[in-house]
């Protein structure tokens, strides 16, 4: 770990391992910035782990006129999609239409609409959704994903799933992310570049010290104690960002967040091909239906209020029913309670706009900057998965006016670990993998490709068989993978390993979770005493 001192303090002192404090991590190192991050928990332990794994640009905000928004969110579709082709890939999205589909109420074009097409009573016309999915194509300046098209709904198999009121719908493009793997490979990077990483461990407290900050730290295992000193602080907290101004740095601000809620939950496949689905509800709210898995459908997400950052979200009784009754509303085979494998929920830290509901509220984020106590902090509200990149660019540009950094702009375009390889290449390199490790058979090597592109062959090393990868676990994840997440990419947990860094814990029963923890548990005993 990077020390710090008064006399050798860090640049930055980053706080939250999610998606913006990691991205801001990495660009902040690549620019010879020197970084120290930590992360009370595990890498994406939070929000960074539980949104609806999508790089899009956000079709229904275009009802807000947050066009800013959706043109950055689109032209960075294709940057991330080139840099991670691994754990990124196209998607073709179908939304049914339907002469009932209507309005959230409360957006700018509902109520325009409202005043010029009042006999309309909220519902879309089809002619405004073209428009909407027109500008969705051109926007963003898409030279990759192919543009919206019609589509009929008899006879086909995007219609097969759908209740038979359903005659056409449009086709249009977006990306999928794996999100907590995403996090991870920025952290990885980041330290790669010479940033320090430190997860599980708090910050208990911030101070300024004259041009410096000193910041106390308790590792979360152990209970140690440390202090580091850094000349600019960010606060990338996540859902606790209020709480870090407030509570963790006493700074006095009027900026607040908004603590925004969205479930989801995981049923058995309901249908055979791999789109996605995009679903318009009366109520004006809108949900996917997403191929997850290769055996599941993810379905999401709500907009909940949520009060309390400390209080673990999670799906509510109330919300699964309204995620089913939602689907029901278009598939032609109901689906129940008895059909979810499983469910999770995470809190979004809106900057808090004063919108009057939680799914009106911005998806934009916002940055600020206060240096009128001596050493500045940068605190960070809101964001969304697919402009991390771009916020951290941002941040950079504000760091900029406080820190000396040795370069400018460099993330778009490169790779991630593992992603050297084309947009098209997926299917060649599961070839390869296949072909060189013929024991993994098809479904193994492409799970492993999915999770770490060309970095899957060190992974698997001089492996002959399945048994020299050694201890299997079940679901196909062997000791060489569990050791590989341990030592590089942070991984201290059977949950860390099952949850974010894979999906495996769809697959493997409790007590082969349990089997797993206590080996890893084992081997960090042993590598501590060791030290």
């Amino acid at each position: 770990m990077r020390e710090t001192t008064p006399n050798t303090p860090a640049d930055l002192f980053v706080i939250g391992g999610g998606i913006n404090g990691c991205g801001i991590a990495r660009d902040a190192a690549g620019r010879g910035a020197s970084v120290v991050l930590a992360e009370m928990g595990d890498l994406a332990s939070a929000t960074s782990s539980a949104s609806t794994k999508l790089f899009h640009g956000g079709l229904r905000y275009l009802e807000y006129l947050e066009v800013r928004l959706v043109h950055e969110a689109l032209v960075e579709r294709e940057v991330l999609l080139r840099a991670m082709p691994h754990i990124s890939w196209p998607m073709r999205f179908v939304l049914p239409y339907h002469k009932d589909m209507r309005f959230e109420s409360e957006t700018p074009i509902s109520k325009m609409l409202g005043l010029a097409m009042p006999w309309m009573k909220g519902r879309r016309p089809a002619w405004l959704i073209r428009m909407g999915l027109f500008m969705y194509d051109h926007l963003g300046g898409r030279k990759i994903l192919p543009g919206t098209a019609t589509l009929s709904l008899k006879g086909t198999p995007e219609g097969a799933p759908l209740q038979e009121r359903f005659e056409r719908a449009y086709e249009y493009s977006d990306c999928w992310v794996e999100d907590s793997r995403l996090v991870v490979l920025n952290a990885r990077d980041a330290e790669a570049r010479g940033a320090t990483i430190m997860t599980r461990t708090k910050v208990t407290h911030a101070q300024r010290d004259g041009a410096l900050w000193r910041i106390a730290t308790e590792d979360a295992e152990t209970g140690a104690k440390a202090t580091h000193y850094a000349k600019m602080l960010i606060n990338a907290g996540g859902p606790w960002v209020g709480d870090v101004i407030h509570d963790k740095i006493d700074l006095p601000s009027r900026e607040g967040v908004r603590l925004v809620r969205g479930s989801h939950i995981v049923t058995r496949k309901l249908y055979d091909h791999d789109k996605c689905y995009f679903f318009q509800g009366t109520d004006g709210r809108i949900i996917f239906a997403i191929p997850y898995e290769r055996d599941f459908t993810l379905i999401g997400t709500t907009d909940a209020e949520h009060d309390d950052p400390d209080r673990r979200p999670v799906c509510t009784p109330e919300e699964q029913a309204y995620l089913i009754n939602f689907a029901n509303q278009y598939f032609a085979q109901s689906i129940s309670a008895e059909d979810v494998v499983w469910t999770y929920s995470g809190v979004r830290p809106l900057y808090d706009d004063g919108a009057s509901s939680a799914t009106a509220a911005t998806r934009d984020y916002t940055l600020k900057v206060d240096a009128t106590g001596g050493a500045p902090v940068l605190n960070v509200f809101g964001g969304k998965i697919t402009t991390y990149r771009r916020l951290a660019e941002s941040a950079l540009e504000k760091i900029g006016e406080h820190i000396a950094l040795k370069s400018g702009p460099w993330t778009a375009g490169v790779a991630m670990p593992g992603g050297d390889f084309p947009v098209d290449g997926f299917d060649v390199l599961v070839q390869t993998l296949s072909g060189k490790y013929p024991f993994l058979g098809e479904v193994w090597a492409r799970r492993l490709v999915r999770a770490y592109g060309t970095e899957a062959e060190t992974l698997l090393g001089e492996a002959k068989s399945a048994e020299d990868l050694g201890r299997g676990f079940g679901a196909t994840l062997t000791e060489a993978e569990a050791i590989w997440l341990m030592r590089q990419e942070f991984a201290r947990t059977a949950e860390d390993v099952v949850w974010r860094r894979t999906k495996l814990g769809l697959r493997l029963s409790a007590e082969e979770i349990s089997a797993l923890d206590g080996w890893m548990r084992s081997r960090r005993e042993r590598a501590d005493a060791a030290e």
